[in-house]
């Protein structure tokens, strides 16, 4: 089942619930518990809130090597979405495809992805199958991806073929100035609406620290979708208060400037939700998210690490396996 993010008290409870996911895996990380390390996602939760409170039941997304937020948004569990980062088997896809590559295809989630970009193409292809009557439906797809993916050819060709097969896809770039460590300025020539402008496609900046701001382009862009009226672009501006990847606070990477950061944390999308809400339902929504992580914590840590005799099972559609003998 879908998240309910229909009013602004469940947008801000799915923003506090995102936040505190990405501190207690931050905190598994570092205990050994979740076995690589994550790309976090604190600071952008208001992009994956804002869109996924605009899509519908049939709709479907892909998302990225950042993705916990689009997971989350879209309702999946906590619970399975942490065995899965923990390698359990009962994570959402069995601890086969953990941080970057959890989904869950019953709630539309097409799958995170740890190639730049590559959520395009399937985001692409959903929407033709909806569009040729290959789903039984009329859902829109939505493929998320960062600025570092403005300059991948698979995506350029996604832009084009949505453009020129009118296709119910929403391209979101979450554009948080930075593709690893190498600043957007110094490696995107012209911008980022401006590529899906070449193609025709309407592109809308939007302040990606706002999930209302977002939440009303978002919904324009699916309501042209869904209306037959072909692909929508929106450059969500926004910003990781964290590393891009745990690792960072090993390598102690000094890339960007303590007064930028500071400057976009005093544009956190949690108290600009909060602000409209009575303080006494903010509260109660902060212990009910902190009382489902514990839980969410609980479960994962006791769910089984998988049988490694079972390793090469799901990586042939027949179950073909290596002949005796012969090395994997």
């Amino acid at each position: 089942m879908t998240a309910p993010l229909t009013t602004p008290a469940e947008r801000y409870r799915m923003l506090r619930l995102i936040r505190g996911f990405e501190e207690l895996a931050l905190g598994l990380v570092t205990s050994g518990a979740i076995p690589g390390g994550i790309h976090p996602y604190i600071g952008q939760e208001a992009v994956a809130v804002g869109v996924c409170s605009a899509l519908g039941p049939a709709d479907r997304l892909t998302s990225t090597h950042r993705g916990h937020g689009h997971v989350l948004a879209r309702g999946a569990a906590p619970h399975r979405l942490l065995a899965e980062l923990a390698g359990r088997v009962d994570g959402l896809n069995g601890g086969r495809g953990g941080s970057m590559h959890a989904a869950d295809l019953s709630l539309g989630i097409l799958g995170a992805n740890g190639i730049v970009g590559a959520g395009a193409p399937i985001a692409v292809g959903a929407a033709w199958a909806s569009r040729h009557g290959e789903a039984d439906d009329d859902a829109v797809a939505v493929a998320f991806f960062g600025d570092g993916a403005l300059n991948q050819g698979v995506l350029l060709e996604s832009l084009n073929l949505a453009a020129m097969w009118r296709l119910p896809v929403v391209f979101v770039c979450e554009n948080n100035g930075y593709a690893t460590t190498l600043p957007a300025a110094t490696a995107v020539a012209g911008s980022a609406t401006g590529r899906a402008a070449a193609f025709g496609i309407p592109a809308e900046q939007v302040d990606g620290m706002d999930t209302e701001a977002v939440r009303a382009a978002a919904l324009r862009a699916v309501g042209r979708a869904r209306s037959g009226d072909g692909p929508g672009f929106l450059e969500c501006r926004t910003y990781r208060y964290e590393g891009h990847h745990t690792m960072e606070r090993r390598m102690k990477l000094r890339y960007r400037a303590p007064e930028e950061v500071a400057a976009w944390r005093e544009r956190d999308p949690l108290p600009r939700a909060a602000a409209p809400l009575d303080p006494a339902t903010v509260a109660e929504l902060d212990r009910s998210v902190a009382e489902q992580l514990a839980a969410a914590e609980k479960f994962a840590l006791a769910s089984a690490h998988p049988d490694p005799a079972g390793a090469l099972d799901h990586l042939y559609a027949d179950g073909l396996r290596p002949r005796a003998g012969v090395s994997a």
